[in-house]
């Protein structure tokens, strides 16, 4: 019997590319799933399907109704896929509403979507900014210059605001660029032809039928507190040995350890320690050397 068997679970944003794969795959572990969604689609394994705003306090209240736990993935999730003021104050109210209509209720579990680029580069006003050192980990200092980002910096305070106060345990999982494997692959052929625009994140990918199984892991773990943590596949989008591209395009910044292979430099420990999670799904990609005309 699974973990989840007869557990009630509310997922916001089920109908986005993240939430439909996770409502299948804890519905397949036997949990009655409340699918959220602005228009109520129809979402393959709910149970119960709601129609809200997770910015709405009184619509959160409709969709919590009987579940003992969240999983919220509503957001929209990039610097550019709205105005400036509708990304940050969507995604801070919305978790804002949802985590603290949850706590109040008593439920006891919260899984949030957090971003790699709570860190702050990745979608910053600098595209040369460089990472302190590598790998990234839970202690990189924050360098926030655009909304998108501050957003998931302070959705993960108003997580660990929920815990301190009503004592809801939530993990918050720092996606990286999340899809299925047929974008991956295309992303990945970009990539290999330029990598230099995706140091900041690591050229780092998670396939979606991880990020459910993350969720899952972030639903079950014996786990109390506020935890946020990097969340990855283990080897790179691209082809090319990792120290090879950190000697190229990064080669001032501070290695705390040399990678193996197409190892990606990000600090994956954590994730596996607080909820014993290790990406499965890998791109099938040739290790091969780095182009001497590739641009610098």
């Amino acid at each position: 019997m699974s973990a989840l068997d007869g557990r009630r679970i509310l997922i916001t944003g089920a109908a986005g590319r993240i939430g439909r794969v996770a409502t299948a795959h804890l519905a397949g572990l036997g949990a009655a799933v409340t699918a959220m969604s602005l228009d109520g689609d129809a979402v393959d394994g709910a149970s119960r399907v709601v129609a809200g705003d997770a910015r709405s306090p009184e619509d959160a209240a409709v969709a919590l109704d009987g579940v003992d736990a969240v999983v919220h993935l509503a957001a929209l999730a990039h610097r550019d896929i709205a105005p400036a003021y509708d990304v940050y104050s969507t995604n801070v109210v919305s978790t804002f509403a949802v985590l603290t209509q949850a706590a109040e209720r008593g439920i006891r579990r919260a899984v949030v979507a957090g971003s790699i680029n709570r860190y702050g580069l990745p979608q910053g006003i600098d595209s040369a900014a460089l990472p302190a050192y590598l790998p990234l980990d839970t202690d990189i200092p924050t360098d926030v210059s655009d909304w998108y980002s501050l957003s998931k910096l302070n959705d993960e305070n108003t997580s660990r605001m929920v815990w301190r106060r009503w004592g809801m345990d939530v993990v918050t999982l720092r996606l990286p660029h999340t899809n299925t494997v047929d974008v991956l692959e295309r992303l990945s052929a970009e990539l290999t032809a330029d990598p230099r625009p995706n140091l900041t994140e690591g050229w780092s990918y998670l396939d979606v039928r991880d990020a459910a199984v993350a969720i899952e892991r972030g639903l079950t773990a014996r786990v109390s507190g506020a935890h946020a943590f990097y969340l990855a596949a283990p080897t790179t989008i691209v082809p090319y040995r990792t120290d090879e591209l950190l000697d190229r395009y990064a080669p001032g910044v501070l290695r705390t350890r040399a990678f193996a292979g197409r190892e990606v430099p990000i600090d994956l420990t954590a994730a596996e320690r607080t909820i014993g999670f290790r990406a499965a799904h890998e791109l099938d990609l040739p290790t091969i050397d780095l182009p001497p005309l590739a641009r610098a």
